[in-house]
């Protein structure tokens, strides 16, 4: 029984009670139940605290409203026992069947378990790493390759519509530095005041040349302009190649270029003329963001005709919710704290909800240690360390479930030794040692004929053992860790249920007890069989979320 099955029981106990008029509900009864798992040993299975929130509303005190649940629950199929605790907290005991059967559920669901519906119908577009075409992704840009496209899975697998999308930031004067520095480079020049700098550069100016030989032959703006075009197509596709490599993937590649070529810049700004959020002052044009809680109001247009950014940033959330996006997301840096309440006010002077419809989230800096000493990073000055080179030295999977573990607001500092080395102390190393040692488990039972029991060959009362069951309760909860994890934006969640779960697994495996191979001439039993499904299950769990988490499930270690 999973604690969604349980819930519904408790809803209908408490609809029966009405129904029998035993109970008063002036608000109904809830369409569902709040169901944990209880902290201390021998207080059940599950518990929940439902006759606390409810007794006030049915005129009645909390232990009476308990026993009225109680009963009812104890003529559930699958409810051991119901211990009315406390002020009104129901501990309730599932029978051993009822709860080995969640094993068979998993596996029967395989690489769907977890999934739900939770938040179907919602189209949701996530915008992580902003970056300007002119240099390799670096850690500034890694921990947002992870988390982004991580809470992309996570919402995809609570049944939302999701595009990750990530914004180029291919408009401006460092576009023009950028193509300066490579002409530079390739003209064996000094490069130009606050260009870029550093030996890739170099290799772009190389690769430009090859492109298209004779390009630095051209006149000096004609040449500007086609090393621009050149440089930024190739670094576009490095960047991506990149990220490929590091197992995020986008959606959309979005040029802010577009939104100016295409007239969206105009258009927002009639727009918001209309709703009235629009003043002059000074020769410039500003939206009146303090209406809606911003600390200054926000320049679109400077005095000297100029677009700001900030325009562009209006246009380009309009953009989105002109496709059709529920709900868009914006990941953003440490420096970038000053966003969020503009955004909001942005959001609300176009006409919108921004509670409704925009989430920025703020996502703290890393720092990386080898051999105690920081790693530096300075795109200008050219010492790079790249995401590409920080995932070939750390290993892509440590590096993402190390990055993935955590909120995006806590500060890290990860240790290179400490993510790469192979020991329980590791838990991307813990985690996939726990998925590759079912799997040698499944190819032991196999060596031995054994094979997944079908129908009446599963007894699932079978797995009685005490660990069995909490091994059990883990597996049941993944749904519900995967649906938190998606409504709240928060994919560390699924790392440590798994670090859990797979300290659960490991006891269950290093005790004599609950041995699943049969040992020396033994036959093979119903209760090894049914272990096999349990094994199975736990594969299946920590499969699919090291999966959502963007890192691999390993066979062999």
């Amino acid at each position: 029984m999973t604690p969604e099955q349980l819930s519904a029981a408790v809803v209908d106990a408490l609809t029966s009670l009405v129904g029998e008029g035993a109970l008063a509900l002036p608000d109904g009864v809830p369409t569902e139940v709040t169901i944990e798992r209880p902290r201390q040993k021998g207080h059940g299975d599950y518990a929940t605290n439902v006759a606390l929130q409810l007794a006030k509303k049915a005129g009645t005190n909390p232990r009476a409203l308990a026993e009225l649940v109680s009963s009812k629950l104890l003529a559930t199929d699958g409810v051991a026992a119901v211990e009315v605790a406390g002020p009104g907290f129901l501990n309730i005991s599932i029978d051993a069947g009822a709860q080995g059967d969640i094993a068979a559920r998993v596996v029967a669901a395989g690489a769907s378990y977890g999934t739900s519906q939770t938040l179907a119908g919602q189209k949701i577009n996530v915008e992580f790493i902003s970056a300007n075409p002119t240099g390799p992704l670096h850690l500034g840009h890694t921990r947002w390759a992870v988390l982004g496209d991580a809470i992309g899975r996570v919402l995809s697998a609570a049944g939302a519509d999701v595009t990750r999308e990530f914004y180029i930031n291919d408009r401006g004067v460092q576009m023009n530095k950028f193509a300066a520095s490579i002409i530079a480079s390739a003209l064996g020049e000094e490069k130009p005041e606050d260009g870029y700098a550093g030996g890739y550069i170099d290799d772009l100016a190389r690769a430009v040349g090859a492109a298209e030989p004779g390009i630095f032959e051209l006149p000096a703006a004609e040449r500007l302009a086609a090393v621009r075009r050149v440089g930024y197509a190739i670094q576009l596709k490095e960047q991506q190649d990149a990220l490929t490599r590091f197992n995020t993937h986008f959606d959309v590649w979005f040029s802010e270029v577009s939104l100016h070529d295409g007239g969206a810049v105009p258009e927002t700004l009639a727009r918001l003329k209309e709703l009235g959020h629009v003043f002059e002052d000074g020769g410039a044009l500003w939206m009146r963001t303090t209406d809606f809680g911003d600390d200054k109001d926000r320049v679109l247009i400077k005095s000297d005709g100029e677009l700001t950014y900030f325009a562009s940033d209006t246009a380009y959330y309009l953009n989105k919710r002109s496709r059709g996006f529920d709900h868009c997301i914006y990941l953003l840096g440490a420096d970038h704290h000053g966003y969020v309440g503009r955004l909001k006010a942005m959001a609300a002077c176009a006409g919108d909800d921004p509670a409704q419809t925009l989430d920025v989230m703020i996502g703290q800096l890393v720092k990386i240690l080898r051999d105690g000493a920081e790693l530096k990073l300075s795109k200008r000055a050219g010492t790079i360390v790249t995401l590409t080179e920080l995932a070939d030295e750390i290993g892509v999977d440590a590096l993402r479930y190390s990055l993935a573990r955590y909120p995006a607001d806590s500060p890290l500092v990860l240790d290179v030794a400490e993510i790469t080395k192979a020991s329980a102390d590791n838990p991307v190393y813990y985690v996939q040692y726990g998925h590759a040692r079912t799997c040698r488990m499944i190819e032991n039972a196999k060596e031995l004929g054994m094979s997944l029991p079908t129908g009446e060959g599963f007894d699932p009362s079978l797995l009685s053992h005490e660990l069995e069951g909490r091994l059990l309760r883990a597996l049941a909860e993944f749904p519900r860790v995967v649906a938190s994890a998606a409504e709240l934006r928060e994919p560390h969640r699924i790392a440590r249920f798994l670090e859990d779960t797979t300290s659960i697994f490991n006891k269950w495996y290093d005790t004599r007890e609950c041995r699943m191979l049969p040992q020396g001439d033994e036959p093979v039993t119903a209760l090894n069989k049914s272990r096999l499904v349990l094994v199975h299950a736990t594969r299946t769990v920590l499969a699919n979320g090291l999966d959502m988490l963007g890192v691999t499930a390993p066979e062999r270690m």
